[in-house]
């Protein structure tokens, strides 16, 4: 299994590797802002399958969805509120998650055989993931922990066969953090999930009407 040091070399080589790999139908491991992760072509339904199956999910989980932009949400997601439009304006790329009900007929299973009508999605603000998401499109993403398992922000805890990813691209030991706060904007009404690294008076501020 390649390890491959993301702070050395070419960051278009190690994204280009990233991306092809993606591509390829294979799980590799990333970092985020706070804490690494498996990642996978959205689309590609045995490789999301897969990245359930290391981390011992439960069935009728779904993985989340990184994009680029939140131009890119309309792409994804159906009936985006302005509330929901205002809050990606104001915090993404970053620590906000946002629940909105998927676009029909994407050709796609998140884990959830989209029986919820649901999607988690960000644009995430660590350099590498974004970058790879701006290359590649839509990416599945969950935490290189097992399920219930704390966040892994050093590299030397990963524990991957090579038969199980292709490659962990490391940033080295990052800097643990809060994870992201979680909105729903996929009713009537938004309410918050979730506090993470964004406060409910930060996103009350933009959204007076989110409870």
């Amino acid at each position: 299994m390649a390890i491959i040091d993301l702070n050395s070399g070419s960051q278009s080589e190690h994204i280009a590797k990233a991306a092809a790999a993606l591509k390829d139908g294979y799980v590799i491991v990333v970092p985020l802002e706070n804490s690494y992760a498996l990642v996978a072509d959205a689309f590609f339904h045995d490789a999301v399958r897969s990245l359930h199956v290391l981390r011992g999910d439960a069935l009728g989980i779904a993985a989340q969805v990184l994009i680029s932009t939140p131009a890119a949400v309309d792409g994804i997601a159906r009936e985006v509120s302005d509330d929901a439009r205002a809050l990606m304006e104001k915090f993404w790329p970053g620590l906000l998650s946002l629940n909105l009900k998927p676009q029909r007929g994407l050709n796609w299973d998140l884990g959830d055989g989209q029986q919820l009508d649901l999607i988690s999605v960000r644009v995430p603000a660590a350099e590498f993931i974004l970058e790879l998401t701006k290359v590649h499109g839509p990416i599945a993403v969950a935490s290189a922990a097992l399920a219930g398992k704390p966040a892994i922000s050093d590299p030397a805890e990963l524990n991957f066969t090579e038969s199980e990813v292709a490659a962990i691209f490391s940033a080295g030991q990052l800097e643990p953090g809060l994870a992201s706060t979680v909105v729903a904007c996929d009713g009537d009404t938004s309410r918050i999930v979730r506090v993470g690294a964004i406060s409910a008076e930060q996103i009350t501020a933009i959204a007076p009407a989110i409870s």
